[in-house]
């Protein structure tokens, strides 16, 4: 586990959180008129949570947290990222959406939630949340200990296929890639994005976002997710595949097919840019 990289990370993550909020205009009024930021396909795997217990991992500002918890769910949030997490409490606060959030690594969240005993029904992680990931094996072990017999481990994520390409959909880097992948830092995809990442109305805010902090990522194919999940003792009982990415345009000429859902420019052959899993716990 590389420590002094998460903790590069944490701090590229608490500069990029500050923009990427400054586009998305008061959330705390979005959230009391009944707003959500989840997709359709996170509701469906998800099914019905009311009275669950649901431990969202990597839950940076909360907003996904939230709508979680709108739908009847307790729900308990954790971020590497300080930023993400105080803007997590205050939007809880200020929306009137009870949640309890946690400013942890990953991984120290499972050491210590352990000793407490803590345990959950669902586990749910979602969007750029592999890739910062050290260490896969250990991640899937924590998931599988956190989760009470017959709970359910719900992800979803951009799919590595789409992760070998530069934004002008020239092939960059290697999906087979067991080194960190250093970048110049978390970068301001909401507003690369634009309406897509922002369900009431996109504001401008900070404008060309230059992250002062490197940051390093990691990759994890498909196949090695499905194993390590396995290996921790989980039975996977769904792996879906998308040819688009929900809100998301880090590539050039993508286009929203509706329910701000992108896909490739008209023409190009699909590839998948989003896949999905459930897992059950024996």
């Amino acid at each position: 586990m590389k420590k002094e990289l998460h903790e590069a990370n944490r701090l590229s993550w608490n500069a990029a959180t500050v923009a990427h909020n400054s586009h998305k205009g008061d959330q705390a009024a979005f959230f009391r008129n009944g707003g959500s930021t989840l997709f359709p396909e996170e509701t469906g795997l998800l099914g019905d949570v009311k009275g669950l217990a649901v431990l969202h991992l990597q839950c940076n500002a909360g907003q996904d947290s939230l709508s979680i918890a709108r739908l009847g769910a307790q729900v308990t949030g954790v971020d590497i990222s300080d930023e993400a997490i105080a803007f997590a409490k205050q939007l809880s606060t200020q929306s009137g959406i009870p949640a309890r959030f946690e400013r942890s690594d990953v991984y120290d969240y499972f050491r210590d939630a352990q000793a407490r005993g803590e345990r959950y029904d669902i586990v749910f992680c979602s969007y750029g949340t592999l890739c910062w990931l050290s260490d896969l094996s250990a991640w899937a072990r924590g998931v599988s200990q956190m989760l009470k017999p017959g709970g359910r481990f719900v992800f979803i994520d951009f799919h590595p296929v789409a992760m070998v390409f530069d934004p002008s959909w020239k092939f960059h880097y290697d999906y087979f890639n067991d080194a960190p992948v250093p970048e110049e830092g978390v970068g301001d995809y909401v507003a690369q994005s634009g309406d897509g990442l922002v369900p009431d109305g996109y504001q401008t805010g900070v404008q060309d976002f230059k992250n002062p902090h490197p940051s390093f990522e990691f990759a994890w194919g498909v196949g090695q997710v499905t194993t390590a999940l396995g290996q921790s003792g989980l039975i996977v009982e769904h792996l879906g595949e998308y040819p688009y990415a929900n809100g998301w345009k880090p590539f050039e000429g993508m286009r929203d097919i509706g329910g701000r859902r992108m896909a490739a420019p008209e023409g190009m052959a699909r590839i998948p840019l989003m896949y999905s899993l459930a897992a059950r716990k024996p």
